[in-house]
């Protein structure tokens, strides 16, 4: 089983960011630590099920939680779960929130790789996205993880941010490629609901330009790709070995349970969303045991679509033999227009094919 911990915490809110956040305001920390470990236990109970192939720790900020809070948190899961056959324990990390201490912490509580939030090295482009690390404390990050000892680093970065030109981006991604990490995650910038910069979109201030994205989007793949980085998922790079497991498991339609609030688990054919209220979460763990809402049970055509938008995005590619006539003849209209290949029966995107994928993907269905 795969697991997800979701901590909502963030110390400022990023005016781009749409995943369930806020600032730590009167939350009892130990309060929400304690509903996240009922919460596991309920589950384990329900489900038969406690061992675990890897552990990811997103948010929000993980990283931001006090050593004593990290500490309750990663013994309670210890108690509940079986960890004989965790293979990853991802942890998210702003570059602001840890020093070489708390990244030692990491290191102790068995956190095997760390995704660093970094977004940008232009401290410009740091300011507008809202983050609250410096380019400085960015470069950083990753010598203070490795003399730590953790086992991989992941950037995150993205691009096609407001007033971020090229040759910034190809800067970025320099400097990313330049101090060594094991992985790299370029992810175009999404215009997301309920945020500043959709209302900024909106208004005409801010532009989605498709030629950008594209530019952009090429300026990534070839980069990494003459770094030695595999371009294994859409927006994903890793140097050989260090492919995300956790991440894999969700594109290859793999059970998952997700804890604390907002978090989504899908097992089976069942899929359900926890309350996106810190409170509200942790009394309704309390009082009922669970804080699900949204529940769905998913028919045999939505896992049919998830299954060929999911695999679509990776290098390993869709198995054709899942297609039904008229979608196979769908895909062969992609191919011949050299936007796919197939190898060994799978159809795999290719070039401009890798940033169209959502689009291939509602032309087949």
């Amino acid at each position: 089983m795969q697991l997800y911990l979701h901590i909502p915490f963030c110390h400022r809110i990023c005016p781009y960011c749409s995943f369930y956040k806020h600032t730590p305001g009167s939350t009892d920390m130990r309060a929400f630590s304690d509903a996240i470990l009922l919460e596991a236990r309920n589950h384990v109970q329900k489900l038969g099920e406690n061992k675990l192939t890897t552990l990811y720790c997103g948010g929000g900020t993980p990283s931001m939680l006090s050593p004593t809070h990290l500490k309750l948190l990663f013994s309670g899961l210890r108690e509940i779960f079986d960890f004989s056959d965790l293979k990853e324990v991802t942890f998210e990390a702003n570059p602001a929130t840890f020093d070489l201490s708390k990244a030692k912490l990491f290191k102790e509580l068995g956190v095997t790789r760390i995704s660093l939030g970094i977004q940008s090295f232009d401290n410009g482009v740091l300011k507008t996205l809202g983050r609250e690390h410096s380019r400085e404390e960015a470069i950083a990050a990753v010598p203070i993880l490795r003399e730590a000892g953790i086992k991989e680093v992941n950037i995150d970065l993205m691009f096609s941010i407001p007033g971020q030109s090229l040759e910034v981006w190809q800067d970025t991604l320099d400097t990313a490629v330049s101090l060594k990490p094991d992985h790299i995650s370029a992810y175009n910038l999404t215009y997301e609901e309920d945020t500043e910069f959709i209302d900024k979109l909106t208004t005409g201030e801010y532009k989605d330009d498709v030629e950008t994205n594209a530019q952009m989007f090429t300026a990534g793949h070839d980069t990494l790709t003459a770094a030695d980085f595999e371009h294994y998922e859409t927006s994903n790079y890793a140097k050989r070995g260090t492919r995300s497991t956790h991440n894999l498991s969700y594109w290859k339609g793999s059970n998952y349970l997700g804890l604390g609030p907002s978090a989504v688990s899908t097992v089976g054919n069942t899929r359900w969303k926890n309350l996106p209220d810190t409170a509200n979460y942790i009394k309704q763990i309390n009082h009922v045991g669970h804080a699900q809402t949204e529940i769905e049970h998913l028919n045999e055509e939505e896992l049919h679509l998830e299954k060929i938008a999911l695999q679509l995005r990776t290098s390993d590619g869709l198995p054709l033999d899942v297609l039904s006539q008229v979608e196979r003849q769908r895909a062969q209209s992609v191919i011949d227009e050299g936007l796919a290949r197939v190898d060994g029966g799978k159809m795999i995107l290719i070039g401009e094919g890798r940033l169209l994928v959502d689009s291939i993907v509602e032309h087949i269905v």
